[in-house]
């Protein structure tokens, strides 16, 4: 029988690299509470402009240029990366929004959510079939919504615009597909933000101040780390989607909003009401479902594809002249 084709092998390194961003992610609400008493639009902008500079960095080193070249010159692309630009702006914009007035935890649910509305999505914008369990799971999903409205007083705003945006990011990224490479396509889309974030610190500048280099030494080195702290877990991210079958990826997507959601409730003392976790447990019930039935089709699929093959070995070639039935 045929060895598994390399791309449904799993990769330590690449488990390693997924594990590692998804963890990054995951504790990375601490880094902008640890910015206070900076605004959400200073750190956003400041986000955005060294998130380009790390990444022009990143590309000297690598002596990525030509590939950058290839991208600029490549006007669909350019079009499709602007406009994954505006999703991605919108989700940082939101999570720093949330992490900063104390809703860690209704940001966690967004990131919870993702998977299904990526399926959502998938239905709307590309048309793909579902299977009856993932109409569940979007059922199961909606009536989640319901429970947290009732649990907040209010509807999950965060939690939706969260997932949306980033399911609308990782759309519209898949249509630039492998043409793109992760530190050309963020440097792209962090030089398209550039103008308005810069625009924004000046006016902050010229308003009530930037507190960049103004609070304490620590708080400067903080604030100037998250341009890493933005790239990084990104390009790991795409090193492990090279390594690793996409099932793999999708069960550790869920490392982040895990740990978001107990940075949420146990270091920053986020309240939990019991309606609240109601809500969470059909999201995650909602998961579960989604989860164990793209396990089953995994299964059944690399099945089909393994019973497929040893028949062609049984068979072998087929003789010249002859047509098989």
């Amino acid at each position: 029988m045929p060895h598994p084709p390399a791309t449904e092998r799993v990769s330590v390194a690449g488990l390693t690299f997924a594990v590692v961003s998804y963890v990054l992610w995951g504790f990375l609400p601490l880094l902008f509470v640890a910015l206070a008493p900076t605004s959400a639009v200073e750190i956003v902008s400041w986000r955005i402009v060294l998130s380009l500079v790390f990444c022009a960095v990143l590309l000297f080193i690598a002596r990525g240029w030509g590939r950058l070249s290839v991208i600029l010159r490549d006007r669909v692309s350019m079009i499709t990366l602007t406009i994954a630009a505006v999703f991605i702006l919108v989700n940082w914009s939101v999570f720093i929004f949330a992490t900063l007035s104390n809703r860690v935890v209704e940001a966690s649910l967004g990131y919870f959510a993702n998977p299904i509305v990526t399926v959502l999505l998938g239905v709307l914008f590309l048309r793909e079939k579902l299977r009856p369990l993932q109409w569940v799971a979007i059922a199961t999903s909606a009536l989640a919504v319901i429970a947290l409205a009732v649990g907040y007083g209010s509807f999950p705003w965060i939690a939706v615009t969260l997932a949306f945006s980033f399911g609308l990011y990782g759309l519209t990224k898949k249509r630039v597909g492998p043409r793109v490479d992760a530190i050309g396509g963020l440097t792209v889309e962090t030089a398209v933000l550039s103008p308005a974030a810069v625009i924004s610190l000046v006016a902050l500048a010229a308003g009530p101040g930037l507190t960049f280099g103004t609070i304490s030494g620590v708080h400067t080195a903080l604030l100037a780390s998250v341009g890493v702290a933005t790239a990084t877990p990104l390009i790991l991210f795409a090193a492990a989607a090279r390594r690793i079958p996409l099932v793999y990826l999708g069960l550790v997507q869920y490392l982040a909003p895990i740990l978001q959601l107990m940075v949420g409730v146990v270091i920053l003392h986020e309240d939990m009401p019991p309606a609240r976790w109601i809500g969470f447990g059909i999201v995650w019930l909602a998961l579960a479902i989604l989860t164990s039935d793209l396990l089953v089709h995994n299964a059944r699929t690399k099945s089909s594809a393994q019973l497929a093959d040893g028949r062609a070995a049984t068979d072998g070639p087929t003789p010249a002249g002859k047509v098989r039935a």
